[in-house]
């Protein structure tokens, strides 16, 4: 079986299946060949009725070895699992750590050794690991499920061991073959490493199903939900309201309206701090929070006009707040994004913008409620972080096609580049700038683009805007098992 047809085989059909990663490509240099997906597939999705992340390794792939991508898929895997407190399963294929990259993958802090330590701190915390080998398992990657709570095998194609037998046959001599030197039976039998064997991969799979059928979950229902309603907006308006270029206007409370339940939004201050809208809404029938950038030109009380999309001292203020009061009230955040930062110039600095920004921030990073994070367009400067960029620990960070993630936009980007270029070096000619000028901007423009981010990995999906209301209800549902995030400290220290 492909990995891919391992998940669907072994997760709930009825419910929803979240990949994580699916565009974190890895191309290697010597050839150019681009490897689908890192070679791990990541979903987070239910198992007999039980929220928990699968991990697959696609032995298609490099015989499934470990890039850097790999890792820090993994890694991300392993997050989501800790934060959530949710079961974690390990289809496990895979040749180990791909050689000619091991200086990015094996030493530092966040590579393949992490994955152990995760491992540890997990089995520790109660977190159940089942770990299923259905192909190759090597090397360093043979402690992977050794460390798991549970390992099945699966009847002649599951091997683990530290060493193949081509490499035990130049260390010491010994000629054996893969099965006896470390398959099922052996495991089993021998070592004692294996708890379960499994005389076909489907076989293993319904023994996963029937084990977490098994297991208590006892969610506290901390948060709350009520019977859903559709939005008032059907979702499909969203590709009407929201312009293709990322410099047009609109109104963003018209999004909203296509993604919260019917008469549910309760906006908190409108008047008030207009560039951000804050409200209490419901989405799915889960009560949250709202926190989102309006990209409509408005008008102060004071008669100042403020621009769409650019944060002011008073909408940081009135953000920093609204976000206290969900904290206080137990109800997730949901961050809608479409930044171009925070308001420069004379009057912002002596109105206080960095005070009042730090404030956001300080707020927004110190909050125990869970957090998400949808990017619609723009997601520029400090903005992007006061609403809840990757570094500020959502639960999930998804963007749509339209978002653009970036220090600012790349018309801005290419000018302020050309001028250091122009500084130091000779002056050039109107053609030659224009020429240099339309080159940094399309290498800045495809650094913005939303695919480039899902291929680094920060976010976790590129999704379509109607899929927007499941991935915030899905994750508000896994969150029941660890609703607080008590001390808020990130994984390092966890």
């Amino acid at each position: 079986m492909t990995a891919r047809e391992r998940i669907n085989a072994l997760v709930d059909a009825d419910k929803p299946n979240l990949e994580i990663g699916m565009m974190a490509h890895t191309i290697l240099e010597s050839t150019q060949e681009v490897c689908d997906a890192s070679g791990v597939v990541v979903v987070v999705a239910y198992v007999s009725g039980h929220p928990c992340v699968v991990v697959a390794n696609d032995a298609m792939i490099k015989a499934g070895a470990w890039f850097p991508m790999t890792a820090k898929k993994n890694l991300r895997a392993q997050e989501i699992a800790l934060i959530n407190k949710i079961p974690i399963v390990y289809l496990v294929d895979s040749a180990g750590i791909f050689l000619p990259q091991q200086n990015d993958v094996f030493a530092d802090q966040d590579h393949f050794g992490r994955v152990f330590r995760n491992n540890a701190v997990m089995s520790a915390q109660g977190i159940t690991q089942i770990a299923v080998v259905m192909g190759s398992c090597v090397a360093g990657g043979a402690y992977l499920p050794a460390m798991s709570d549970e390992i099945i095998m699966v009847q002649d194609s599951g091997t683990i061991f530290l060493a193949g037998p081509h490499l035990v046959k130049a260390a010491i001599g010994e000629t054996i073959d893969e099965q006896l030197l470390g398959g099922a039976q052996t495991h089993a039998e021998l070592s004692g490493l294996a708890d379960y064997v499994a005389k076909d991969e489907l076989d293993a799979l319904k023994r996963v199903r029937k084990t977490m059928g098994m297991m208590s979950f006892n969610p506290n229902g901390y948060f709350n939900r009520i019977s859903p309603k559709y939005p008032s907006l059907a979702p499909e308006l969203i590709y009407h309201n929201l312009p293709n270029s990322r410099t047009e206007a609109y109104d963003m409370q018209l999004i909203l309206n296509s993604m919260v339940d019917e008469d549910s939004f309760e906006p908190y201050k409108p008047d008030f701090g207009q560039t951000i809208i804050c409200g209490y809404a419901r989405i799915d029938g889960w009560a949250v929070g709202v926190v989102a950038n309006q990209r409509l030109t408005v008008k102060s009380k004071r008669g100042e006009m403020q621009m769409g999309g650019v944060i002011y001292s008073d909408s940081a203020t009135k953000a920093a707040r609204f976000i206290a009061m969900c904290n206080q009230k137990g109800l997730p955040l949901v961050f809608f994004q479409d930044v171009n930062g925070f308001m420069v110039g004379s009057k912002s600095e002596h109105n206080g913008i960095i005070k009042d920004g730090a404030q956001m921030v300080s707020a927004m990073a110190n909050s125990v409620v869970p957090k998400f994070t949808i990017i619609v367009g723009n997601a520029y400067g400090a903005g992007y972080y006061a609403m809840c960029g990757k570094a500020y620990d959502p639960r999930f960070i998804v963007a749509w096609p339209t978002a653009k993630i970036g220090v600012m936009g790349g018309q801005q980007a290419a000018k302020v580049l050309l001028q250091i270029q122009t500084n130091s070096q000779e002056m050039l000619d109107d053609a030659t700038k224009k020429e240099r000028l339309a080159e940094i901007e399309a290498k800045y423009d495809r650094e913005l683009s939303p695919y480039y981010a899902a291929q680094q990995l920060w976010v976790d999906a590129i999704i379509d805007p109607i899929q927007t209301r499941q991935w915030i209800s899905t994750g508000i549902d896994i969150t029941q098992h660890n609703p607080l995030d008590k001390f808020n400290i990130g994984l390092t220290q966890m």
